[in-house]
């Protein structure tokens, strides 16, 4: 069977290229091609496809918005996301917001294909490096959270933290530098995830870091936290 298919994405050359590409494989017969959220959502409603490829970060409607949408008013319509991101704060709202499939744009043409036709006999149509994502996070889930530590537990002198970090943010840190993920530092200090989230944001900002990489180095630089191995106290306790 034929799948229908509408291709959403922003950028022109993107666009015209997954429309070049699908239009090589068998089984797929684009019909409409989108360059936002909106636009989407009309020519869905006009055309009726049997898949929508989703791109999620586009002006007017996102494409988080855009599935939770069409899913709502075309549950016929089944949603592939296609994008580059490949992250929690990208696939999870997409998911539930009822995408069937993920990919990211590094896919090659037999995952597109494969992933149109999971969906449209009911599967999900994810990439090999979104499922291992998922089982990590589901791994994640079984692994125990950091333990408490009470707010401002930093020992040594007043002002011993560097470039102007709060406990909070050095706390943190620390647990960045063991390894723990968002979520499970949320879990740990019984907070919410978006305020992990900022302060990650914060305590990059003030160190200068780009990534959780140079954070880790950072905080065994400063004794924040203890490099593997090192058996002396770090700042936080």
């Amino acid at each position: 069977m034929t799948a229908r298919v509408v291709v959403a994405d922003d950028q022109t050359v993107v666009r015209e290229g997954i429309v070049m590409l699908l239009g090589l494989l068998p089984g797929i017969e684009v019909v409409g091609a989108a360059g936002d959220g909106e636009e989407a959502l009309r020519l869905v409603a006009e055309l009726a496809p049997d898949v929508v490829l989703m791109d999620l970060r586009m002006p007017r409607c996102d494409g988080v918005e855009a599935t939770r949408r069409v899913r709502a008013a075309h549950p016929d319509t089944q949603v592939v996301v296609l994008t580059t991101y490949a992250d929690d704060d990208s696939l999870f709202p997409a998911l539930r917001a009822g995408a069937r499939g993920y990919l990211t744009k590094d896919a090659d043409a037999d995952e597109i294909l494969r992933a149109v036709q999971d969906v449209m006999s009911g599967d999900a149509g994810l990439s090999p490096k979104v499922q291992r994502m998922l089982l990590e996070r589901l791994a994640e889930r079984d692994r125990p959270a950091p333990a408490p530590r009470p707010s401002g537990a930093v020992t040594g002198v007043p002002g011993a933290l560097p470039d102007g970090l709060t406990p909070r943010e050095a706390e943190v840190l620390a647990l960045v530098a063991e390894g723990f993920s968002n979520a499970e530092i949320a879990r740990g200090l019984h907070v919410a995830p978006a305020t992990v989230k900022t302060h990650i944001n914060n305590l990059f900002s003030k160190s200068g870091v780009r990534d959780r990489a140079q954070a880790v180095r950072y905080a065994y630089r400063h004794g924040i936290a203890r490099p593997p191995g090192d058996t002396s106290e770090p700042f936080v306790t």
